[in-house]
C-alpha cells in the first residue's frame, strides 16, 4: 500500500480510515465463495458475507468504475497503481460508517484505497483525469491531487467492520471519491490480466458523529538476499536503483527518509526484522489497529512504550498472514498521551521467495521498502479519536 509523503513521513501523521471502533462488528462469516487468486500469491481470494441490516439513519449506496478499465505497467514493473474519480453526489453532509470494496477482476486487484477528494479540488483532478490517456491516472503513493484524505481501504482478508454508532468519516457536501487500485500484473509478467470494473458499497449515515483519525507507522525493510541466493539485485544500491525505475524518484527517497527517521541516518543495519520508534505529540485514543507487510511477511507487532514498565502490545501478529489483512478493534479503546512513543517491529523471510509461486521465478534481490507486490513494506494503522473531539 501506500503513499508519497503521508506514509513516509518520519513524525505521526493522520488521516481518514473506514474499517474500525472500539465496539466494532466484522461481518466476515462463513459460506463465503473461495478462489485462488494470483494477486494475493496464489492465496484463496474469499468473497464478502452479506451486509448487516442498516442501522437508525443510515444508508446504503453503490459506486462502480464507470467502465471496464484494462490496466498497464509502466515499462520495467509488473504493479500499476491507478486513480478513478468516483462520485456519491452528496448534496448534504454525510457521515461513511462502514464500506465493503468488490474486486471484480481479484486475479489482479492486490489492493484499494478510497480517498475523499475536497470540493476544492474537484477540478484538478478532472483535469489529471483529462491529461492522460484512458479512464483515471496513474497514481503511485496517494490520489495525486490536494490532500486528500483517506476513508476507505480493502485488502485481503477485510470485509466490512461497522464502527461505533458514535463514530464515523465526514463526507461533506459535493466530495468525491478517488479510487486507487494497486494492480498486480506480476503473473503475466506486468502484460495485462484482463479489464476491471470494481466497485464499494458505502454505508452513509446522516447523524452528526465524533470523527475518526487514522496514524501510520512505518518502519524500514533492508531484507538482505537469502542464503545460497545471488545476483545484481543482491546488491543494496542496485535494488533501490530498480524500485526508483519502477515507482519513480520518490521511491529511492522514502527508502533514505526511513533510515534517516528511524536509524538516526547510520549505515542500514540489514536484516530480517527491522522497527521504528515514533513519539506520540498529541493525546488520542486508540480504538483498532491493524498491520500491513507483502509476501515475505513473517511477523508483525505494534506496542505502546516498549522496553518500559508501561508497556503495552496494541498488536501482535506473530504468524502473518497476507490473506488476513482486517482491521482489529482492541478489547478496549487505550489513551495514548504525548511524550509515548509506538514501536512498529517487522520480521520479513526472503527464504519464502522460493515457497511462493508468485515469487519463485523473479530474480533474487535486496528488498526494501516499495509499492510493487514484489516489494515490500512495513505498515502500522491505529485507527483512532484526537482528544480534542471526544
Amino acid at each position: 500500500m501506500l503513499h508519497r509523503t503521508k506514509i513516509t513521513s518520519i513524525v505521526l501523521t493522520t488521516l481518514l480510515l473506514t474499517t474500525a471502533c472500539a465496539t466494532a462488528q466484522n461481518t466476515a462469516g462463513g459460506g463465503a465463495e473461495t478462489t485462488a487468486s494470483p494477486a494475493h500469491g496464489g492465496h484463496e481470494y474469499q468473497s464478502p458475507p452479506p451486509p448487516v441490516p442498516l442501522r437508525d439513519g443510515e444508508r446504503f449506496q453503490e459506486l462502480t468504475m464507470s467502465r471496464p478499465y484494462t490496466p498497464k505497467a509502466p515499462d520495467g514493473a509488473t504493479d500499476e497503481y491507478r486513480c478513478f474519480m468516483v462520485d456519491p453526489g452528496l448534496t448534504e453532509a454525510a457521515f461513511l460508517t462502514g464500506s465493503q470494496f468488490a474486486p471484480q477482476n481479484h486475479d489482479m486487484v492486490h489492493h484499494a484505497i478510497f480517498f475523499r477528494m475536497e470540493p476544492a479540488d474537484v477540478a484538478a483532478a478532472e483535469q489529471l483525469d483529462a491529461s492522460e490517456e484512458g479512464d483515471g491516472w496513474r497514481c503511485f503513493g496517494d490520489a495525486g491531487v490536494g490532500d486528500a484524505a483517506w476513508v476507505a481501504h480493502w485488502a485481503p482478508g477485510a470485509n466490512e467492520v461497522l464502527l461505533d454508532d458514535t463514530l464515523g468519516y465526514p463526507m461533506p457536501p459535493g466530495s468525491r471519491l478517488v479510487m486507487q487500485i494497486h494492480y498486480n500484473l506480476l503473473a503475466a509478467d506486468g502484460a495485462s490480466g484482463g479489464t476491471d470494473q470494481s466497485g464499494i458499497r458505502l454505508r452513509l449515515s446522516g447523524r452528526s458523529l465524533t470523527p475518526l483519525n487514522t496514524a501510520l507507522l512505518t518502519a524500514p525493510v533492508e531484507l538482505p538476499c537469502a542464503s545460497g541466493e545471488s545476483g545484481p539485485l543482491c546488491d543494496r544500491a542496485a535494488a533501490i536503483a530498480d524500485v526508483t525505475k519502477r515507482f519513480g524518484a520518490q521511491a529511492g527517497e522514502t527508502v533514505v527518509h526511513l533510515n534517516e527517521g528511524c536509524n538516526d541516518g547510520k549505515a542500514p543495519a540489514s536484516g530480517p526484522t527491522q522497527s521504528c520508534v515514533r513519539p506520540v505529540k498529541r493525546p488520542m485514543t486508540v480504538h483498532a489497529v491493524a498491520g500491513h507487510m507483502h509476501l515475505l511477511g513473517r511477523a508483525i507487532t505494534v506496542e505502546l512504550n516498549a522496553g518500559t514498565p508501561r508497556a503495552k502490545k496494541l498488536l501482535d501478529i506473530p504468524s502473518y498472514n497476507f490473506d488476513d489483512q482486517a482491521i482489529r478493534p482492541l478489547p478496549a479503546p487505550v489513551d495514548i498521551t504525548a511524550g509515548d512513543t509506538i514501536t512498529v517491529t517487522c520480521t520479513h523471510d526472503a527464504a519464502l521467495r522460493r515457497q511462493l509461486p508468485a515469487l519463485q521465478k523473479l530474480p533474487p534481490r535486496y528488498v526494501v521498502w516499495g509499492e510493487g507486490t514484489s516489494d515490500e513494506m512495513c505498515l502500522g494503522i491505529l485507527v483512532v479519536t484526537a482528544a480534542a473531539d471526544r
